[in-house]
């Protein structure tokens, strides 16, 4: 019978390349094979008030001209791409973990919006949609009265 040492090291390192292969297959990402499959998928951020919904989305190294904006009175869709920057070196090796490549959000809104009066803002990477709120949405004051 063999004696095999215990490693706690390798149990964890396991643990790490199996939370990694779980996380990769949670993000799709794009391929060179051209299958169509997204880049990254920007974080969100929502604040819902009684008269707007605003969605703050992190979109870091893009340009306003790169965005793709849609609303429904249901829904808001962002997509864009986020462009490899080309670069020409003789020596040495690059190692990038920033993702590149066309991303896609389609968010589903807790209330019906009026989807023709959306503000879009983008600045410092961040894009923030002001979403104004159907006049059917808006949270109404009822008085109620006790009956004792």
């Amino acid at each position: 019978m063999n004696i095999v040492r215990w490693d706690p090291f390798r149990e964890i390192d396991e643990i790490q390349r199996e939370m990694n292969r779980m996380f990769d297959r949670l993000v799709p990402r794009t391929t060179t094979n051209g299958d169509g499959g997204f880049a990254f998928l920007p974080a969100v951020e929502m604040h819902d008030d009684p008269e707007t919904i605003t969605l703050k989305l992190e979109l870091p190294g893009l340009d306003a001209k790169d965005l793709d904006i849609q609303a429904t009175a249901e829904a808001v869709s962002i997509s864009g791409e986020r462009r490899f920057e080309k670069r020409s070196e003789d020596k040495g090796v690059t190692r990038s973990e920033f993702r590149y490549g066309r991303f896609q959000r389609v968010i589903p809104l807790p209330n019906r919006i009026q989807h023709d009066q959306v503000k879009a803002e983008y600045k410092d990477g961040i894009l923030t949609l002001t979403l104004p709120k159907a006049e059917s949405e808006k949270a109404q004051l009822v008085k109620v009265n006790v009956v004792s």
